[in-house]
């Protein structure tokens, strides 16, 4: 029979190297680490290599080489049939600045942008801490919420084009029946009124999206942050205040990122209910280029409303990353760097 204490210092020596020996034994020296060999350096390269090149084919057919030649006829006087022949130099930039309905784009493009940032978000945002806690059927309500979001742009367009139709929609009879009918009227049908019922229609379709981002975030905050917090006397917006929205600014600046692109892309939902009337009042900068290049066929103009807005993104996302998200990827890669 093994004695228990042998067992036990056999096994020490073998999960810790220099325990269970004399006290005069010389110490292992440690493995040094090995490079790996170039024929497994080079068989690892070829590996990514051809993991990687679809994806980069792909991304170059369907990505780059659009890109590149909706720059290049932009300096064309093209309708869209043929070859670009009519070269135009910059006038196709240079109208842009003297275009007021691609002015008035930028602007109400703009107005979305603060509108989602100062309403909708922070709409979210509450909405997620209150189906944090915990509620009855909670998980009912985030599916409710997070419904919208599922349907499709086409439908969300077609079902509240029926909603807030003059006279005959849903929204006119429960205000008529509530005694407010003064209220309703031209919905989406005027120059006053169609961009916020046009955003209330948007923050429906699009806070559930945001919302789930931030139930996201907020359940991976420690409780026991926010209990030792309450056992010292803390309130709830203290909490919340020096607990909560420090650990969730990380999700709050991809939230705040992915909104503002989105509002600069927002095509469909406005395609679907106003097509950018009533005169030009709900138009963006995405209408403006599909009425440009498919209805008036002004292929080359709307090729230089499309850079337009490329460049817009792109200024906007590298300026984003670099005073905005810089913490967050600091973080990360200096994360990964230390779990090597």
């Amino acid at each position: 029979m093994t004695h228990p204490t042998s067992t036990s210092t056999a096994s020490t020596s073998a999960y810790a190297p220099g325990l269970g020996k004399s006290p005069g034994a010389a110490p292992e020296s440690p493995v040094p680490a090995t490079r790996p060999s170039a024929p497994h350096r080079l068989r690892a390269w070829l590996s990514a290599f051809v993991f990687t090149v679809p994806a980069l084919v792909l991304f170059g057919l369907l990505v780059l080489v659009p890109m590149g030649y909706a720059f290049y006829i932009s300096f064309f006087n093209w309708g869209g049939f043929g070859t670009p022949t009519d070269s135009v130099g910059f006038d196709n930039y240079t109208r842009l600045f003297d275009d007021p309905v691609f002015l008035g784009d930028l602007w109400r493009g703009f107005l979305l942008i603060a509108f989602s940032i100062v309403l909708q978000l922070p709409f979210a945002l509450a909405m997620a801490v209150l189906l944090n806690q915990k509620l009855r059927g909670r998980a009912v309500y985030r599916m409710l919420f997070f419904a919208p979001y599922i349907l499709s742009e086409v439908i969300t367009g077609v079902l509240f084009s029926m909603i807030f139709a003059p006279d005959e929609g849903l929204a006119d009879k429960v205000l008529d029946a509530v005694g407010l009918a003064g209220l309703g009227g031209d919905w989406f049908a005027g120059q006053d009124t169609v961009l916020p019922t046009l955003f209330l229609v948007m923050t429906w379709k699009y806070f559930g999206f945001h919302m789930m981002l931030y139930l996201a975030g907020l359940q991976g905050i420690p409780a026991e942050l926010h209990e030792a917090a309450r056992i010292d006397g803390a309130s709830a917006w203290q909490r919340f205040r020096h607990i909560t929205l420090p650990l969730l600014a990380p999700t709050l600046r991809i939230s705040v990122f992915l909104a503002v692109i989105g509002a600069i892309q927002l095509f469909d939902l406005v395609w679907v209910i106003t097509a950018g009337g009533p005169d030009h009042a709900s138009e963006t900068m995405v209408i403006s280029l599909f009425q440009y290049g498919f209805k008036r066929y002004q292929m080359g103009y709307a090729s230089a409303i499309s850079v337009a807005m490329f460049l817009i993104s792109l200024v906007f996302a590298l300026a984003y990353q670099r005073f905005v998200l810089r913490r967050d990827t600091e973080g990360a890669i200096t994360t990964m760097r230390g779990n090597r």
